[in-house]
């Protein structure tokens, strides 16, 4: 290992973007000026965030979309290559590729982040997702294990397997419950411990998080309940003989004064929301994952059109400087960032929220 991914720097609040290789961003609006997700626009934004000092990039692994008159997440860019080729063209910035186990190949992801370990100077880092979309099984031609336990046990071979690659520096044989390797052996190796991720909201879930992952993801619906969730979620870690950040997600709309930010809220997330996708996506989303508390669903509808469900960042530069002060006392380690527009829309935080948060501790100036 040549050198610590800054992931792994717990002495500042982590801060990165979400989905923008996915139409429509994290917001299920029709408005005009809804995220392009275009490779100019993924760039441009990534040359804005690499010069601001943020910490990461992380996609959503998508095959097809919500539907509605938008197709909310209809066109979505593929997260290897689209990591591949952020990576090559930034300097610092950390670019997650976001894996589906059951329709990759443990030995296949294994040597694609090796690789783009070297062309990143080590700034790749791994999203394991174990599956819960029906629909998304059933167009790649793939059958939905039957529960919760059985898909993650399927996940934790397959990352056993890429740990074997990444570690043992002789050819071996690999007899398992789901696959069956001869002669095999992983080279190149990573060159830096890749940061692993995991969102899981059941209890098999959370346990293979709290064994595997680096950081756990989990959304921040009521941060009077967060408090106790997310010590919770580091105790399950550290029972397990590891340390395990959290981190959650949010949505941004920051403007000179609140009126302004809340109007253009209702704008986007109300009246123009795309309410046939909203309701396809929560759906999808409390039919077969547990991440999100069943018992709040109306404050999570209004959400899902605003953000996907993301902690609303909304009012001034102070007051959105606020929400994310809120987010670290609660103990989160980090958040995503989500923008109607991210490259529009993220110089106006970089320049007015940023300060904010450097002035509280929280975060570092970029020299």
């Amino acid at each position: 290992m040549t050198h610590q991914n800054s992931m792994f720097d717990r002495n500042q609040f982590l801060l990165g973007t979400f989905a923008s290789n996915c139409s429509g961003g994290m917001s299920v609006t029709k408005v005009p000026e809804r995220w392009v997700n275009s490779w100019d626009n993924n760039l441009r934004l990534a040359h804005l965030l690499d010069d601001a000092g943020i910490d990461f990039m992380l996609p959503i692994a998508r095959w097809i979309g919500y539907g509605g008159e938008t197709n909310f997440h209809g066109n979505v860019l593929e997260t290897i290559t689209w990591a591949t080729g952020l990576l090559a063209k930034t300097r610092n910035i950390n670019v997650f590729a976001t894996i589906h186990t059951a329709a990759n190949h443990p030995a296949v992801v294994a040597k694609q982040l090796a690789t783009i370990d070297q062309i990143s100077g080590g700034r790749i880092g791994l999203n394991i997702v174990a599956g819960w979309n029906q629909p998304e099984y059933e167009a790649l031609g793939l059958n939905l294990p039957a529960g919760h336990e059985e898909r993650y046990g399927y996940a934790q071979e397959w990352f056993d397997v890429v740990k074997a690659l990444w570690s043992r520096t002789e050819a071996f044989d690999w007899e398992g419950r789901h696959f069956q390797l001869k002669n095999i052996l992983g080279d190149p190796r990573p060159t830096t411990r890749v940061p692993i991720l995991n969102a899981a909201g059941s209890g098999q879930g959370r346990a293979f998080a709290a064994q595997n992952a680096d950081f756990l993801f989990t959304p921040a619906i009521d941060l009077s309940r967060s408090g106790e969730e997310v010590a919770a979620l580091k105790q399950q870690g550290a029972d397990a003989g590891r340390s395990v950040g959290v981190l959650t997600f949010a949505h941004v709309v920051c403007r000179p004064t609140e009126k302004e930010a809340q109007d253009y809220l209702q704008h986007f997330g109300r009246d123009n929301a795309d309410w046939d996708a909203v309701d396809n996506l929560v759906r999808l989303q409390f039919a077969h994952a547990q991440s999100f508390p069943h018992d709040l669903l109306a404050l999570i509808r209004d959400r899902m059109a605003a953000g996907h469900g993301g902690y609303p960042l909304v009012g001034t530069p102070e007051q959105v400087a606020e929400g994310i002060l809120a987010l670290h006392k609660a103990g989160f380690n980090g958040t995503t960032l989500s923008f109607v527009d991210y490259a529009e829309e993220f110089p106006y935080f970089r320049d007015h929220v940023l300060p904010i948060l450097e002035s509280e501790g929280i975060r570092r100036a970029v020299a």
